[in-house]
């Protein structure tokens, strides 16, 4: 080759490496948002804009997907793109109707959702039939004008609508309806009987009364209570945890989807667990009567909740007793029942240590919850509102104490006087554009903040939650008073838990059901044995937690609203009494007072009334004419007028 012609090849060589460095300069990873028209938006960390991607440069990606996404253009005020990679997929399972063709079928997507038909070979059928609804698993998502091609799971029941609501609200979400083979044979795999060499390598408190306090209806149980009064005078208060990691391991497939789900879903009428049922219901569920493995932080308190000494590590358990929170509310109140003396000492021990936290700045908000009497078939037939008694607290108060402990005992371990990667659980103080409209809010009913420090916010809030007891405004002042808050989340970033109060806090209490919970047993055995490693995708970790503890709450806020509304749809045409639960340009929700069922009071029904407009800072629609005003907080008298299961919506009438 002539050396006239080297200039150019290397010119042209650094003009093609200088367009590989734009592409990839133009070219952003985020999470996909579709509309029901099809049009997609990119959610980029770090970017104020979303980026608009058109229905053909979604290539095949779908809502909730991970996506990089290539610039197109951006000078015209709106960012647009074209989707280039699906990094990772929300979802691989799918609810439809499966159409039989000659020797092949396709499970037909919902097109209102943007999903598409599904490709079937004859033999991934696995015995479903032509016109029924299926859960139908992908294979591989296809491309280039192809159909994604995909196996049939399971077949639904045709009579069981609700059935396959709640199924489809988790896979919307993400949530796998079923276990991998792999993982599910490693599970079935894990030895039952606890050998004499487990049980030397453990602290041995089996001969220490242990009990545990659960919801009637719990089949896991993940934590246990110990107790016995030592001779210097002090309690011996022991909170022992199911030992996941001990079964769990790293670096397989039952490994893998634990973490890919993250957590258990929890709905009305049933529980998606985060782990297969042999190991969370059987193998490490502290169940009554049973030697099992744990691991343990046991804490010597004195009469005043005061933590004179406390050691972290495995254990192994025997349970001698199980309450429910109703038998153990019922021995705190009146004496007598098993054990009633050591429960009654730890309940007061428990509300000691609860004071105690308020006055470190704790924030005191309570929020009823409902739970769903169902009959047979898992239809609603009664709405009961849960209260927070002396025994829930006597559990929470120490589970409490148990995640303090571990998260500053972890703190405290330096690597190169860095911290080491570990899964706080983080609250941060609340954001001041929510905080500053709400204050203004509650000065109008004559409640003053004092926002000179986060301390200074959080006493303010105790003091409104004090004062507004039992007062016209104390569901409106507290409801938004809880939106004023950050959302907690897990992060390597230790800033504390504003909420709580506590400087230190993480999630070691609940590993059945949270994965974060397994990753802290795992990182405390490693500093307990000095051989601490550094996790260096700790944060990313962290990150996908959050987000699949976010998706469950979805999937059980959506699984309550399709409860609700199939249990109003008994109801339509009657009246109710009911408090305004939000409002809008639109028009006003109200929660039925009795069942906290919540249905929309839209502004074209009361146009007959008047024309109303809405007050974004009074948190109200005012009456143009009448000055009718319907506040957050309001009691009104509505009519239930329609229930939609397919929208999960309710609909009600003012009754003027």
């Amino acid at each position: 080759m002539s050396k006239s012609n080297k200039p150019k090849k290397k010119t042209r060589a650094l003009a093609k490496s200088t367009r590989a460095r734009r592409e990839v300069e133009n070219t952003l990873k985020g999470r996909l948002e579709v509309t029901r028209g099809g049009r997609g938006f990119v959610i980029v960390e770090g970017l104020e804009e979303d980026v608009m991607v058109l229905p053909d440069g979604l290539k095949n990606a779908m809502d909730g997907d991970t996506v990089r996404v290539k610039l197109t253009s951006g000078y015209d005020g709106r960012a647009k793109g074209k989707i280039t990679e699906v990094v990772q997929r929300k979802r691989s399972e799918f609810i439809g109707k499966l159409q039989m063709n000659k020797g092949f079928a396709f499970v037909l997507g919902d097109k209102d959702r943007n999903i598409p038909d599904l490709y079937v070979a004859q033999e991934n059928l696995n015995g479903a039939k032509d016109g029924e609804s299926v859960i139908a698993r992908v294979l591989d998502w296809g491309g280039d004008g192809k159909k994604p091609s995909a196996t049939v799971v399971s077949t639904l029941s045709g009579e069981d609508m609700a059935d396959a609501a709640m199924k489809n609200i988790m896979l919307e979400n993400g949530f796998s309806l079923s276990f991998s083979d792999a993982a599910l044979e490693i599970a079935a795999r894990l030895p039952e009987t606890i050998t004499k060499d487990e049980i030397k390598l453990r602290k041995d408190v089996r001969r220490v009364l242990t009990f545990t306090i659960d919801p009637a209806d719990a089949k896991d149980f993940d934590d246990a209570i110990s107790y016995r009064k030592l001779k210097n005078g002090n309690h011996e208060i022991g909170v022992h945890i199911a030992d996941v990691s001990h079964y769990v391991t790293p670096g397989n497939e039952l490994d893998d989807e634990a973490y890919q789900r993250a957590t258990s879903v929890y709905l009305p009428d049933r529980v998606n667990p985060m782990l297969p049922e042999e190991i969370s219901n059987v193998l490490c569920s502290l169940r009554p009567k049973e030697d099992k493995l744990a691991f343990s932080a046991i804490f010597q308190l004195n009469d005043k909740a005061e933590v004179k000494q406390y050691w972290l590590g495995k254990t192994v358990i025997h349970s001698d007793r199980r309450y429910s929170y109703e038998e153990a509310q019922e021995i705190i109140e009146t004496g007598q029942g098993d054990h009633a003396e050591v429960i009654q000492t730890i309940n007061n021990i428990s509300q000691t240590l609860r004071g105690l936290r308020f006055d470190e700045g704790a924030i005191n908000f309570n929020s009823t919850e409902v739970r769903f009497k169902l009959d047979e078939k898992g239809n609603p037939v009664g709405i009961i509102l849960k209260e927070s008694k002396e025994a829930h607290q006597l559990i929470e108060e120490l589970m409490l104490l148990a995640n303090r402990t571990v998260a500053k005992h972890v703190s405290k371990i330096k690597i190169n006087n860095k911290s080491i990667p570990f899964p706080y659980r983080i609250h941060d103080t609340p954001d001041e554009e929510k905080l500053l409209p709400f204050i203004a809010f509650a000065n109008k009913f004559g409640y003053k903040f004092d926002i000179s420090s986060a301390e200074a916010i959080a006493d303010s809030f105790n003091k409104l939650l004090k004062d507004v007891k039992d007062r016209p405004e104390e569901a409106v002042l507290q409801q938004l008073g809880i939106r004023t808050m950050a959302k907690a989340k897990y992060t390597e970033s230790n800033v504390g838990h504003y909420g709580l109060g506590f400087e230190h806090y993480c999630h070691f209490t609940s590993p059945i059901r949270r994965y974060p919970d397994v990753m802290v047993h795992r990182i405390l055995q490693e500093v307990l044995e000095d051989r601490v490693t550094v996790d260096k995708r700790m944060e990313e970790k962290c990150k996908h937690c959050s987000e699949r503890e976010r998706a469950a709450m979805e999937c059980e806020r959506s699984a309550n609203k399709y409860k609700q509304v199939q249990f109003m749809s008994n109801y339509i045409g009657e009246e109710f009494d009911a408090i305004v639960s939000g409002v809008s340009k639109f028009g006003f929700w109200a929660e039925t007072v009795d069942h906290l069922c919540e249905g929309l009071i839209s502004i074209t029904s009361l146009a007959a009334y008047d024309s109303f407009k809405h007050s974004e800072s009074d948190y109200a629609l005012i009456g143009m004419r009448t000055h009718k005003k319907f506040t957050m907080g309001d009691k009104v008298r509505i009519k239930a007028i329609a229930a939609n299961l397919d929208k999960r919506q309710l609909d009600y009438e003012w009754v003027g």
